[in-house]
């Protein structure tokens, strides 16, 4: 990426954060106390943004499919667990530290590296040999000293699998078919950044995918998922051109993997991974002596596992990212309608006339029965367009004098601003019909 280009991405994603904060997406954890690197706290929009996708995600992967369940792990498990799954010894990332001022860095982070380079530009071999740095975080329990020490689970994975048995003695499950969960994980990053990119508490929606132990079947399903996740992010509004499949190369695949690809979105701060689809082979039940009956067939077996391990949070930002949409001197958040903060902005045109209110509010409260919707009687009716436009909300409705008289408001439209009249009692089946596009 030429400087130019480079300098033109970074203004974009100073813009997103400013965007995030000042309309209630996204906040500094921690901000009226300087905040706490890695953690951010979801504002009113971005709550309702974020659960929207992980409804999206549900319905998508658990709800629509005849052989997938759900299931909800506990964050903290049997410190067991990470001792048999690997993560204890594998879970790690390189390390580099400054001589100089002592900060760590991932040695992989290169534009870290290179900042961080120029506050020392003075100074030669700066940097000691990298050291591999576990990212497990570590938790103490236990109510009498020494406490207990556990974790903070690093990914979800693993709730799927030591539940693996019993999910199968309590549902009517048979190979192939898969388990489900959305989930907070913590990882003690080295290098949090790129606002909620790179976290050290985040959330993840995953899907563990049980087949026979074949290499022909097992190919086909990995494939069969990495077009579907595609395909996924598509029809929620991302533009194709900036996805694209990452293969992992042999020497820097996860420690369960025997295969693996990354979805990757190509983001201000360059191509990052998405999601991730692997082919976890059966690391995970053998090491926790874990095996599948047939009780057909008597067949007994070690299933294999194809997964695919998404993060809510990245996805929140690739999907504002993707929609930041400047025209003008207009900004608005060009998202999918299905997973907007809102989908109905409602306004009485004037706040000091009170039958205008009063109709207003009858509207919103008719639509607030079977959509999210949200308020604004605050300024000019410019500056609410402005600010709805900016929150990604599709439509705003317009009670005025007029509404008084045929019972009708202006809906007027996020993406295009053009606004027609449509009778009051109408609202609901006309949004409705327009989700369901």
């Amino acid at each position: 990426m030429d400087i130019d280009k480079q300098n033109v991405s970074l203004g974009v994603m100073e813009k997103i954060t400013s965007l995030a904060k000042r309309r209630g997406f996204i906040f500094q954890g921690s901000e009226i106390y300087g905040g706490y690197q890695g953690f951010w706290d979801y504002g009113p929009a971005g709550v309702e943004m974020k659960n929207n996708i992980k409804k999206e995600w549900w319905k998508y992967m658990v709800s629509e499919q005849e052989n997938v369940v759900g299931i909800d792990a506990a964050i903290i498990m049997n410190p067991k667990v990470w001792e048999k799954s690997g993560h204890l010894k594998a879970f790690t990332d390189p390390l580099v530290e400054c001589k100089v001022c002592n900060k760590r860095f991932r040695e992989d982070s290169e534009d870290s590296i290179s900042e961080h380079e120029k506050t020392h530009k003075d100074e030669k071999d700066i940097w000691t040999k990298a050291k591999t740095f576990n990212l497990m975080t570590e938790v103490l329990l236990g109510t009498t000293e020494p406490k207990e020490k556990s974790y903070l689970r690093g990914e979800i994975t693993q709730g799927a699998f030591v539940n693996f048995k019993n999910v199968v003695d309590s549902n009517r499950v048979k190979i192939p078919f898969g388990i489900a969960q959305i989930g907070k994980a913590f990882r003690n990053e080295i290098t949090p950044g790129n606002l909620t990119f790179r976290s050290r508490e985040f959330e993840q929606m995953e899907l563990e995918y049980f087949v026979k132990p074949s290499d022909g079947e097992s190919k086909e399903t990995f494939e069969y998922f990495k077009e579907m996740r595609k395909k996924w992010y598509e029809s929620l509004g991302i533009d194709p051109k900036k996805l694209r499949f990452h293969d992992h190369e042999p020497d820097k695949i996860a420690h369960y993997a025997r295969y693996a690809t990354d979805l990757e979105y190509e983001a201000p701060f360059g191509w990052s991974e998405f999601e991730g689809i692997h082919h976890r082979g059966d690391y995970d039940l053998k090491n926790h002596g874990l095996t599948y009956k047939d009780n057909l067939t008597g067949e007994e077996f070690t299933p294999w596992v194809i997964e695919t391990s998404g993060g809510v949070d990245r996805a929140m930002l690739f999907f504002l990212i993707d929609a930041y949409t400047e025209d003008g001197e207009r900004v608005y958040l060009k998202l999918n309608p299905r997973i907007s903060p809102y989908k109905v902005a409602v306004f009485p045109l004037l706040a000091n006339k009170p039958e205008l209110l009063s109709k207003a509010r009858d509207v919103y409260k008719d639509l607030k029965a079977n959509f999210n919707v949200v308020w604004d009687d605050r300024g000019n009716i410019g500056k609410r367009y402005f600010a709805q436009d900016e929150i990604g909300t599709p439509w705003c409705v317009t009670v005025d004098f007029e509404s008084l008289d045929d019972n009708t408001v202006t809906v007027r439209d996020r993406d295009t601003a053009s606004q027609e009249r449509i009778a009051i009692d109408n609202l609901s089946e006309y949004f409705q019909n327009r989700l369901r596009k």
